[in-house]
Formats: C-alpha cells, structure tokens, sequence
C-alpha cells in the first residue's frame, strides 16, 4: 500500500550562490522557507518540481521536501530539513548572519 501523500515544498540550492532556496506561489525562488508555497497536493506538488526542473540557469537540485503548515507559513519536519533552513554552519553568515 502506498505512503499516504504529506505536505511538501519545492526546494533547490541557487544556481550562483549555492543557498537554499524555495518555490513560492508566486513561481519565483525564495531564501525563507516560510515564504514557501506549501503544496497539499501530490499531483501539484509533481507539476511545480517538473517547473523547477526546468530553470536549470536559476537552481541546481530541486526537489521536493516534506513541511507542515503552522501560522508562521511551512515549517521543516525533518532535521535535514530543518538544518537547510538555517543556512551554513561553519561561521555566521548569510542567514544565519541576519539573526546575529
């Protein structure tokens, strides 16, 4: 029997840069995964990867991860996920550096 369809979110790493980055509504790409469209939909979910497979000068590796949806917009629910989100973790920078 098949896994019953979760949540998700397109993800990918910036082409230039490498930071993560997420597919909004809006069909552009994001840093913040709250700015995230949170797709509810496997059929969707599968059309809005094939889109971001298809911009190979703007993201390298899209796919998708899975989220839930709180009051604040979609939250990771796994820890590769959530450490993603955060941004690098060698030394303060980026996103990471926002919050410092």
């Amino acid at each position: 029997m098949p896994k019953p369809f979760s949540p998700k979110v397109v993800t990918a790493n910036a082409l230039l840069e490498g930071d993560v980055v997420y597919l909004t509504a809006g069909d552009e790409w994001t840093r913040h995964l709250h700015e995230a469209e949170l797709l509810q939909d496997e059929a969707q979910a599968s059309q809005r990867l094939l889109d971001a497979e298809m911009r190979p000068l703007e993201v390298v590796g899209p796919y998708l991860a899975d989220a839930r949806a709180s009051d604040a917009g979609p939250r990771p629910v796994h820890f590769r996920e959530e450490f993603r989100a955060a941004g690098p973790s060698n030394y303060n920078h980026g996103k990471q550096e926002e919050h410092a």
